[in-house]
């Protein structure tokens, strides 16, 4: 199986300028852990909670600084073409929840590990509803 096959293709991501507060309140939605940044639609950078903690820690206020300011610069990607056994090793060597899927360069995707698991378990659940 490759990335191209099981990754999300609607990304959300920011932009360098982005405030970090408003990365806070992305965050905050639940529905992410981490956004990659974009410049001209290649990933420059990620920021994930952990950035805005330490940005917190260091007594920067999130509506002053940016992205740019407290993202972790050359991320790690993968082409659409890696496959799934190589972006667990990834993941798991490098202790990262999603990581972005680029193509000639540019972000087409995002797959998280939940998105790997989703791929390779079939659930053996039956749901029941009474009238």
């Amino acid at each position: 199986m490759l990335a191209k096959e099981v990754m999300n293709r609607i990304v959300t991501a920011a932009t360098r300028d982005t405030t970090a507060r408003d990365l806070a309140v992305k965050l905050l939605s639940g529905m992410y852990s981490g956004l990659p940044v974009v410049d001209g639609g290649k990933v420059v950078g990620v920021v994930t909670e952990f950035d805005l903690l330490k940005a917190i820690i260091d007594g920067k206020a999130l509506n002053k600084i940016i992205a740019d300011d407290i993202m972790t610069k050359d991320p790690i990607c993968v082409e659409e073409e890696t496959h799934v056994e190589e972006i667990i090793k990834i993941m798991t060597e490098h202790n990262i929840i999603r990581v972005p899927v680029v193509k000639d360069g540019k972000l087409i995707g995002v797959i998280s590990r939940c998105d790997i698991l989703t791929s390779l378990v079939q659930p053996e659940f039956v749901t029941f509803y009474e009238d």
